[in-house]
């Protein structure tokens, strides 16, 4: 008969482990479980003083020493360790660092996204960490947001296909396998609604609105087994998400069923406390979150005596630690690491972090993630033309002269966004990641342009200089404030320097865009205009009459100016990742097809926020008295290198039932002499119905391939049990009635086809 107490025997069930370990605990040990904390500074108290059960922001290093630490306990319980790889291995020297989750949208490849966070999983999991805090589910309506490219963009469907996507990778075929971490769905909910752009202020959001637009991606997550979810700053209704009982409890817990995990972010429970002023002390804070079903408490060590205490004093029933604790070591159990704490494995590291197979992969999503917003024909530069040796373009054509200037024509730190590296989150990557693995735009022409061809290059201008915030250095909580970003002013040399190589230039490609000093938490912006001397960088390019390319390397949609949008073309590129150089400048080259659809929309004026395509209908019409309504850039644009007819939308189910589907085709011609790989778009819009509700909502999408002069007739389905609204009383039903399938190459009103169905009773 074996020694070993009931939690080490792997024959047991997990439920069975649970229930043994949570027994032998110490309520010191129990609520050390619940906590997260920073290992910036080190790892030994955390562990052998408080007990944590888990830990974040830990370097290479630290992470051994927690897992020496650990064994070294009296239960021996092991660590979860946590960290944001959000678009990438984020902080590890040498991984891949992919587009960010606003280019990865831009694929509208769901399989892709898939197969990328996979491929993330597999680099950290060799690394010793279990648990990713992605993918994030915010809907992104308000631009100045300094979160944007961490979203799917604006549309709930598109954002369910591909957070769900990022969580099947993640979690791979079950947390036993070691090379699964664990999927996190935040900021739930509603945190991205903020007011003024600002991060993290009051979102003012009726139950009916979150029920309608923000709560479902998190529900379809939830269902299919996402196992922790991570909560917003937010309040509303006055009350911080960390405690709101309607949405924890009736909702999440309740409604949908969720058995999972909940941790809160940077230290909202203190927050209640020190900022939010709702708490009078740690102790009635950790008494309200407990009870409110937080499991894991990130980042705020006043919890560990708050709760004891609180527990002490009557005010916290011990019961509910005991719950928040199981479901912590469920997954503790469930992911094996009691028979294998999954530590660091330099050999497997060796084999997976920054594979051949891994870059490959990254190539593939960067190019499917560049836009191409407008295009005179100027591309592709090289005529089309196939590549040669060593991927480089071939031209027949006298050799030309490519002038690259623009601030992020040639940095690495833009290209890559947040949460990689240089963003400011890793302490142990000051540098951020190695120069050598990134393509930034400058070394994609160099590469892969014509040999005969000359590139030269200029900066042309900067975008920003840093200094101490004015509202003071520190925070309340003594938390450094990020630094305040100053605009810089043009240079008459660096201007002169780039309209010079532009004069002797065949064609102009200018990269401009944003910096990492202008994304990220707590980094909104109150403009959306291109910062610093950058329009009047492309004022000045502009008058030479050099063909210009603009390519926006961005955390967001900016407002472009007038020479940027008068441009010979513009293509997008939502933080592209180490692979994004090569990719925008092949695009450029015709050595690939465009194929990006913007995920979200762009605005002609900050002024005109929201421009989100599913509004609600006005009274009086959507215009300002000196602008209209109508966006540059639209959801669900892109342009091809061909052309694309769409024609004969026919509905095949014109009268349905509930629990049938509606049937449709729709022929779509490649009418161009290049392939095309186009998204046809399928959107609905209910009538009549006894509510307002947008005029039309992205239910569905299909990829199809096309030849040049192919013509194929695409069949549609769409279940009627999606055709819904939220009524009056919060509910999401299906009203019977006449709706309108309406499909296209994108959300604009005069490229959809319409056709009509009729739900019955």
């Amino acid at each position: 008969m074996s020694s070993l107490p009931a939690y080490r025997d792997a024959t047991l069930t997990t439920a069975e482990r649970v229930a043994d370990l949570v027994g032998r605990m110490t309520l010191a040990e129990k609520v050390g479980q619940m906590l997260q904390l920073n290992a910036k500074d080190g790892v030994g108290p955390l562990v052998t003083d408080m007990h944590a059960g888990s830990i974040l922001h830990t370097s290479p290093e630290r992470v051994l020493e927690a897992h020496e630490l650990t064994a070294t306990t009296r239960l021996q319980i092991p660590l979860l360790i946590a960290e944001d790889c959000i678009h990438g291995h984020s902080f590890w020297k040498g991984a891949t660092i992919y587009p960010t989750q606003l280019g990865m949208a831009a694929t509208w490849d769901a399989p892709l996204v898939e197969k990328t966070a996979r491929a993330t999983a597999v680099e950290v999991a060799a690394t010793g960490i279990h648990w990713t805090f992605s993918p994030v589910l915010c809907i992104a309506r308000d631009l100045r947001w300094g979160r944007v490219s961490e979203t799917f963009g604006e549309d709930p469907f598109l954002i369910g296909e591909m957070a769900s996507a990022m969580v099947r990778g993640y979690q791979g075929d079950g947390l036993d396998d070691p090379t699964a971490i664990l999927a996190t769905a935040k900021h739930f909910a509603g945190y991205s609604e903020t007011q003024g752009g600002r991060d993290a202020s009051e979102a003012d959001i009726s139950r009916r609105k979150l029920r309608s637009w923000f709560l479902p991606p998190f529900e379809r997550v939830a269902r299919e087994g996402c196992r922790t979810f991570m909560l917003g700053y937010q309040s509303m209704d006055g009350v911080p998400v960390t405690i709101n009982d309607w949405l924890l409890s009736d909702v999440l817990r309740g409604e949908w069923g969720y058995t999972g995990t909940l941790v809160t972010d940077w230290d909202n429970v203190g927050r209640m406390v020190w900022e939010q002023h709702i708490q009078p002390d740690y102790t009635h804070a950790a008494a309200a979150a407990v009870r409110a079903g937080n499991d894991v408490v990130m980042t705020t060590p006043g919890f560990f005596e708050g709760a004891q205490d609180a527990v002490a004093r009557g005010m916290l029933d011990e019961v509910l630690i005991d719950a928040a604790v199981a479901r912590i070591l469920t997954l503790k159990f469930d992911l094996g690491l009691f028979e294998n704490p999954r530590q660091p494995d330099p050999e497997l590291q060796r084999a997976v972090i920054g594979c051949a197979e891994h870059l490959d992969l990254n190539l593939e999503v960067a190019r499917r993630s560049l836009v191409l917003l407008t295009n005179d024909g100027t591309l592709p530069l090289a005529g089309g033309l196939a590549s040669g040796p060593n991927g480089r373009a071939t031209s027949s054509a006298a050799p030309r002269t490519v002038a690259i200037v623009g601030p992020n024509a040639d940095d690495q730190h833009s290209q890559l966004g947040d949460w990689a590296g240089a963003s400011g989150q890793a302490d142990w990557l000051p540098e951020g990641h190695p120069r050598e693995m990134t393509r930034t735009v400058l070394d994609g022409f160099r590469e892969h342009a014509p040999a005969d061809w000359t590139i030269t290059h200029a900066r042309g201008a900067d975008i920003l200089t840093t200094g101490i915030d004015p509202e003071g250095e520190f925070m309340p909580d003594g938390q450094p404030r990020p630094l305040f970003a100053y605009a810089s002013e043009p240079d008459a040399a660096m201007i002169a320097e780039a309209v010079a190589n532009a004069r002797a230039a065949d064609y102009v490609v200018a990269v401009v865009g944003d910096q990492i000093e202008l994304v990220g938490e707590t980094l909104s912006t109150a403009t959306l205009e291109l910062f610093g001397a950058q329009i009047a960088l492309l004022d000045a390019l502009a008058e030479t009459g050099t063909p210009m390319v603009v390519v926006v390397i961005a955390s967001k949609p900016l407002v472009l100016p007038k020479s940027a949008r008068s441009a010979a073309a513009i293509i997008w590129a939502a933080n592209p990742g180490m692979a994004g150089g090569r990719a925008i400048a092949e695009l450029a080259l015709g050595l690939i097809e465009p194929s990006g659809r913007l995920p979200i929309s762009f605005a002609e004026h900050a002024g005109q926020l929201p421009v989100y395509y599913n509004q609600l209908p006005g009274q009086h019409g959507t215009r300002y008295a000196d602008l209209t309504q109508r966006v540059p850039f639209a959801f669900g644009e892109g342009l091809s290198y061909t052309t694309v007819e769409y024609s004969d939308l026919t509905v095949l189910t014109p009268s349905v039932t509930l629990g049938e589907d509606v049937r449709a085709q729709v022929t779509v011609a490649n009418t161009g002499t290049r392939p095309v790989r186009e998204t046809v778009q399928v959107y609905l819009r209910d009538t009549v119905s006894s509510v307002t509700w947008a005029e039309k909502e992205l239910k569905t999408y299909r990829q199809v391939d096309l030849a040049p002069g192919e013509s194929l007739t695409v069949d549609l389905t769409l279940p009627v049990a999606d055709c819904t609204l939220v009524d009056a009383e919060g509910r999401r039903v299906v009203e019977p009635g006449e709706f309108q399938l309406r499909v296209g190459p994108s959300s604009r009103d005069e490229v959809l086809l319409d056709a009509a169905f009729v739900v019955k009773v």
